[in-house]
């Protein structure tokens, strides 16, 4: 199988899409639905722009959405079935331009999307989810030449903020659920000659929620497996895109074909706002991977992922620097095996910009803010699991949320241990800070970017020294003025979106013994399961979480329970 390296595309379908917070997990199609032609003509030329660009820096495939909406089936609402006509009709010229560019263009797809009417169908007329995709991928890719494969996602459905015609579910429940997908399916995809790219990502729901850490899950899942159509593709950790993670050992645990998922439009880490440089943890991770039985290649997201107001679009905004630059040095590493520091200059040649060297010390001053200052350090080191989740490292920053509040200070000096140490990083920091902003003078780069990631990073600063700093009574007065000052200059949305800051230091009433007791209950250390995970975490929980979200709903925080798709998916 030749190699494959993947990258995103789906950023000029967010033209015009005038929301605050954009979910950037999948084209917006009830927006797309309603532009006319020069819409979509800008749409094509910007793919034009993207697709050009990455086969010039290497890559030869381009992912783009989605299956549900452009295979037709006698089974979809007649109203339905006229909205995909008019989508197959548009995105055949998407396809063609990234093809045209030296793009193999491989369509995503959900398991399983459904319309309320087709669902209907399927149950009047008995027929299970499989058998109603072997003749939908079977129509489909006869439909498409042009499409080389589908990439499937089985642990993951849509967020709550999604309204479309189609909706999707997770079906896919047991290592034998998807199993009997892959044995049903794969035929269609061999008969063709097409790939299937299925990613082993979820989000912790059903005894499939661990497929991407637990080696036991893993091996159930592909046992017997042996198709040459089959890519199984998974993300570089044992958790989402964080730092702090190990190589996930799934990629040494199967001889069948693999691909890395990378992101360089850092979703947990400001999205391109200010530099989140990769090309240092990437580098581990490839060297790593070199011992790997069958890595082709990868999936890099440069456009793609979570919930967030920031809004610069790579290879297509000025303004998208940093997300080109991590775009551009990780697609050297995977390809070439280049150093890091020499593809950050071969960069800075290509876009013209000014002393490589001191862009490379700024790189280095930025990455050391974000891994101390973004995340904290002590707490990111630890391997915590709960339920079939790897808990994530960082606690204090979500998407486009920062959280100053008395129960994440609870939680953090129960498990930072080295108060002094976190508060030190925190100054070095906001020293680097000051320091960057001469050096991107002579390197040619944005200052105000780094003025604005100094403005973010000193709310973060403050909240440290709300957590962990000693008989500061003042600190509650500076968080707020800070917080004010912080409204006052950036704007809610736009190409530089301010951060939303929440705070709540209303004191948590539980005794830090309590607390203690609670997180060894219900957290562990380990990723095998405990006796106490078996017979009450994963079962009893489930039932308990139920009955509070039914009884006192208002105990769960509106953040948890509105977010992606809110967080009773965990206890499934």
């Amino acid at each position: 199988m030749t190699e494959l390296l993947l990258i995103d595309t789906i950023g000029p379908f967010f033209r015009g899409y005038d929301r605050r917070v954009i979910n950037w997990s999948k084209i917006p199609w009830d927006h797309a639905g309603r532009q006319g032609v020069a819409w979509w003509e800008t749409v094509c030329r910007e793919l034009g722009i993207i697709g050009r660009q990455a086969s010039s820096w290497g890559f030869n495939a381009a992912s783009m959405d989605d299956v549900a909406h452009l295979a037709d089936h006698a089974w979809i609402e007649p109203e339905v079935r006229r909205r995909i006509a008019r989508y197959r009709m548009e995105m055949r010229d998407c396809f063609r331009v990234l093809t045209q560019a030296g793009l193999a263009v491989h369509v995503t797809m959900d398991v399983f999307s459904a319309t309320p009417g087709l669902l209907q169908r399927l149950e009047f007329e008995n027929k299970s989810v499989n058998e109603y995709l072997r003749e939908l991928l079977d129509q489909f890719l006869t439909d498409f030449p042009e499409v080389a494969g589908v990439i499937v996602r089985i642990g993951e459905a849509d967020g709550k903020d999604v309204h479309d015609d189609f909706r999707s579910q997770l079906v896919i429940k047991t290592p034998a659920h998807a199993r009997e997908f892959l044995e049903q399916l794969l035929p269609i995809f061999e008969k063709h000659g097409r790939r299937l790219i299925f990613r082993t990502w979820t989000v912790g729901a059903y005894p499939i929620g661990d497929l991407m850490w637990h080696r036991g899950t893993f091996a159930e899942t592909f046992r017997g497996i042996t198709s040459h159509s089959l890519v199984v593709s998974m993300k570089y950790g044992e958790s989402d895109f964080f730092r702090y993670l190990p190589l996930n050992r799934n990629f040494f645990r199967t001889p069948l074909a693999k691909i890395v998922e990378l992101q360089t439009r850092r979703e947990y880490e400001g999205c391109g706002e200010y530099p989140s440089f990769t090309g240092w943890m990437y580098e581990r991770y490839v060297r790593e991977l070199k011992q790997a039985e069958n890595v082709i290649g990868c999936m890099v997201w440069c456009q793609t992922g979570g919930w967030v107001p920031f809004r610069r679009l790579a290879f297509l905004d000025r303004e998208a620097l940093w997300n080109d630059l991590n775009t551009f040095v990780t697609i050297r590493l995977i390809r070439e095996g280049t150093l890091v520091e020499d593809a950050v200059h071969a960069f800075a040649k290509e876009r013209q910009l000014g002393d490589p060297d001191a862009l490379l010390e700024l790189l280095r001053l930025s990455d050391e803010c974000v891994r101390e200052l973004l995340y904290v350090e002590e707490f990111a080191q630890q391997k915590l699991f709960f339920r079939r989740v790897r808990i994530p490292p960082m606690l204090t920053v979500y998407w486009g949320n920062l959280f100053v509040s008395h129960s994440i200070r609870k939680l953090l000096r129960y498990f930072v241990r080295d108060a002094d140490a976190a508060l030190r990083s925190a100054r070095r920091c906001m020293d680097n800070l000051d320091a960057m902003i001469p050096l991107a003078v002579r390197a040619g780069v944005p200052v105000a970017d780094f003025e604005y990631m100094r403005d973010t990073f000193r709310l973060l600063a403050l909240a440290r020294e709300y957590y962990f700093a000693e008989d500061v009574n003042d600190i509650e007065e500076r968080i707020a003025a800070a917080k004010t000052a912080y409204k006052a200059k950036y704007n809610k949305r736009g190409l530089r979106a301010r951060y939303r800051v929440k705070t709540d230091f209303k004191p948590l009433l539980l005794n830090p013994r309590h607390l203690g007791w609670a997180i060894r209950f219900l957290m562990r250390r380990q990723r095998g399961y405990r006796v106490v995970d078996r017979l009450i975490i994963l079962s009893a929980l489930s039932l308990i979480y139920r009955f509070i979200a039914a009884r006192r709903p208002h105990w769960i925080p509106g953040f948890a329970s509105k977010s992606a798709m809110g967080v009773d998916v965990v206890f499934r």
